[in-house]
């Protein structure tokens, strides 16, 4: 069909180019369970630094067994959308968990916090309102945000001077909604929450935080940035992920004001419109919750070994981003270098992933470090070991 081949040419020379420009994404397979260490399908054993599995419960056998004992109670699947019938008990179980957590009225799940993203504008604001949003949120955000008629307005990431200039241009709107990540993922700064709630009191608007980053990592006991910075219960709308820190499975929820959260329900299409959690999933998450309430040993664990790993890396002499959270970003600026790196890494038993543009700024290749409770000192230890060899090999640091 002349059609289709003349669009495969075109799709031939974009995937051409993108090969010869080094920045083709090929995936790695793993043949065992998520977890510290890894084996991948070519036989080879490695340390996985690359993971969201932040508190190191992706392979944790508590949560497995609950996964089973859900799958033998509950079944396998719903086969309908919640509010048909794929409301199970579990489902209002599990957002009791989240609400409890994070110090909010209610909550609602979702496949994903991709969908909790793209649900949560559109049903609540109109061309009336205005959506004042970080620069660098992620790409959940911004598509949420296309689906939606409010005023756009952007400020430069955590850049609080502009955020005022942007709230104060958006005065003429009715409501105004300021939405930021709670932990960027890139980088790994945490966003000043502290500094955007004065704001938005003094201009009179509310605020919407994904804490898909933070959740499990950011504050004492890991509840995120409202712990950290005691604003727990004032934030309007937080989103956030099960598919990290809690568990690495899937499923994403919205948790806050109890009238916001009602409105979901009767509106956002991502709900409406997709099929209910897996009770395996949601049996798990339960399980998560009663583990992460019950102690603090994993948050702890966490926060020591990622205070180690920047320490060593940065006496070493490697250009890392601040980061309040436990990613470190390990900055190589060229994407070609970023790939290489990362491929003479693995040789070395290291798992980790070169980004580059356009998942980051050009000329802003990092590697991205990702720190579990999981990792005991001597992974660190292996880690900035094979760092410093490839670094020296490579001329990213000077011997």
């Amino acid at each position: 069909m002349k059609v289709y081949s003349d669009f495969q040419k075109y799709l031939q020379t974009e995937l051409a180019d993108i090969q010869s420009a080094g920045l083709y994404k090929n995936e790695r397979i793993i043949t065992s369970p998520q977890g510290t260490a890894i084996r991948l399908n070519t036989g080879q054993e490695a340390l996985n630094f690359c993971a969201n599995n932040y508190l190191g419960l992706s392979d944790n056998q508590e949560l497995i067994q609950a996964a089973k004992e859900a799958m033998d109670t509950r079944g396998l699947g719903m086969s309908s959308v919640r509010f048909i019938c794929g409301t199970q008990d579990l489902h209002k179980q599990l957002e009791s968990a989240v609400s409890r957590f994070f110090g909010t009225e209610d909550a609602l799940l979702y496949a994903a916090c991709f969908d909790a993203n793209g649900g949560v504008f559109e049903p609540l604001l109109t061309e009336q309102d205005a959506i004042i949003s970080d620069s660098l949120n992620h790409a959940s955000i911004i598509d949420g945000v296309r689906l939606c008629k409010a005023i756009r307005y952007r400020y430069e990431n955590a850049d609080m001077a502009n955020l005022e200039f942007q709230l104060q241009k958006s005065q003429a709107q009715r409501f105004r909604l300021i939405v930021t990540d709670g932990v960027f993922s890139m980088d790994g700064n945490v966003a000043p929450l502290d500094k955007i709630y004065e704001l938005a009191q003094k201009y009179n608007a509310m605020i919407m935080v994904d804490e898909s980053h933070s959740a499990g990592v950011v504050g004492r006991t890991g509840r995120g940035t409202t712990e950290q910075f005691n604003l727990r219960g004032k934030i309007e709308i937080l989103t956030g992920t099960l598919g990290k820190s809690f568990g690495g499975a899937i499923g994403g929820f919205t948790t806050g004001k109890k009238e916001i959260i009602n409105l979901l329900r009767q509106r956002s299409r991502p709900y409406l419109f997709s099929n209910s959690l897996p009770p395996a999933i949601v049996g798990a998450g339960i399980k998560m919750f009663e583990i992460i309430e019950r102690t603090n040993e994993l948050q702890d664990r966490l926060h020591e070994n990622t205070q180690y790993f920047v320490k060593k890396m940065k006496s070493a002499g490697f250009d890392l981003k601040p980061t309040q959270s436990s990613i470190c970003a390990v900055m190589l600026y060229d994407a070609k270098l970023s790939q290489e790196m990362a491929s003479r890494l693995q040789d070395e038993g290291i798992f980790v992933t070169g980004f580059y543009y356009p998942v980051v700024p050009k000329d802003l290749a990092r590697i991205r470090v990702q720190i579990s409770a999981g990792h005991k000192k001597e992974h660190l230890d292996k880690c900035i070991e094979a760092f410093i060899k490839i670094g020296k090999e490579l001329d990213v640091l000077k011997s």
